[in-house]
């Protein structure tokens, strides 16, 4: 993670210059430092967004082991929604900020409406990524793009709204229709008005095409609510998995319930998880050895957790935790045999397994 870093604080200024030299290629050359720098944190924020977003990349309905990351605060479902406005908001801000008085009042307009619509997804991304249930506090990470764009967008939009529109009122369409548009929109005093009234159809309109493509009417919403251990979740996640437990742990969780037979949730290291009856058997009969053989149990544990984690990493579907538990069933009753002839109450020894 520190190498890939290191390589985006190196990359980031090379690609903010070339992207700096290429929008203003026709313009005056650079004259303040300051906006070569602004750029390349803009596109650092970018990479850092969606490195960090890889590691938390896991859905709600998703057991994984907290060891290797967290759940996602965007939905992969809904995720084309939120990336389709992100990616529209951001290339009209890149126009109004790079092309300002060059820009016709129609399209300016359209520029305008995607930068407003912008701003209160970035605003519902800050506060989506701003806690997290599962680490007690948000991705910090995630913060810098949606913080540039907001600043950038508030810059942006009060330089040129009040001076761009005189200077664009001499563009012309050939359609007598799109030039009488053309004409509304270059008066500045009815500019406010005419964004307005487009937001709702052009927001309507991007949603429209969305829907074609499978989304839903309301996956801009959903996109945050349909997670786990973020603000906005509304979504329960299965008990997490621990890289030092029970493999048992994801055949109780992963199997099919009419064959597993979940019994209840229990409590393994400070984490909810789910328990069956075999999975109860099983460290019953483990902390049966540990209370009379000390080092025997070191040695069958540490077996345990050099092969029994890797092999819990591959128990990912139904089947596969069915055919484990089936394979299994010769060693629960053996277990339970063992627990039987040197328990003196082993049905209350495996009853406080797990318990919360």
């Amino acid at each position: 993670m520190i190498a890939a870093i290191i390589l985006l604080l190196i990359t980031c200024p090379i690609l903010g210059y070339l992207f700096y030299k290429e929008i203003r290629r026709n313009a005056k050359p650079i004259t303040v430092f300051g906006e070569f720098v602004y750029i390349s944190l803009f596109f650092l924020s970018a990479c850092l967004f969606s490195f960090i977003w890889l590691f938390n990349g896991d859905d709600y309905y998703t057991a994984i082991d907290v060891v290797d990351g967290g759940y996602t605060p965007f939905a992969a479902k809904h995720l084309p929604t939120l990336l389709v406005f992100f990616l529209l908001s951001m290339l009209a801000l890149i126009k109004l900020w790079y092309k300002r008085r060059n820009l016709p009042p129609l399209l300016f307009s359209l520029c305008v409406v995607f930068v407003i619509i912008g701003l209160p997804i970035s605003f519902a991304v800050l506060i989506q990524t701003g806690s997290n249930t599962l680490h007690g506090k948000g991705e910090f990470l995630f913060v810098p793009l949606p913080f540039f764009y907001i600043v950038t967008s508030i810059i942006v939009l009060n330089k040129i709204v009040s001076n761009e529109i005189t200077f664009s009122a001499t563009k012309n369409y050939r359609s007598k229709y799109l030039n009488y548009l053309n004409q509304k929109l270059a008066q500045t005093n009815s500019l406010p008005l005419w964004i307005f009234l487009m937001i709702l159809p052009v927001f309507a309109v991007v949603v429209a095409i969305l829907i074609l493509f499978g989304q839903d009417a309301n996956s801009i919403t959903k996109v945050f609510t349909e997670t786990t251990t973020w603000t906005f979740s509304q979504k329960t996640h299965p008990p997490f998995l621990e890289h030092n437990g029970h493999y048992l742990c994801t055949v109780a969780v992963c199997g099919t319930p009419k064959v597993v037979k979940p019994l209840r949730l229990g409590k393994r290291h400070g984490h909810e998880i789910v328990v069956n009856r075999q999975l109860l058997i099983a460290n019953a009969f483990e902390e049966l050895i540990q209370e009379n053989a000390p080092r025997l149990h070191k040695v069958i544990r540490g077996f345990y957790d050099k092969y029994g984690y890797p092999l819990s990493r591959k128990i990912t579907t139904a089947k596969a935790s069915n055919a484990v538990y089936l394979l299994m069933k010769p060693l629960e009753y053996f277990f339970l045999l063992v627990l039987y002839l040197c328990s003196a109450k082993p049905e209350e020894k495996i009853s406080r397994q797990y318990t919360i």
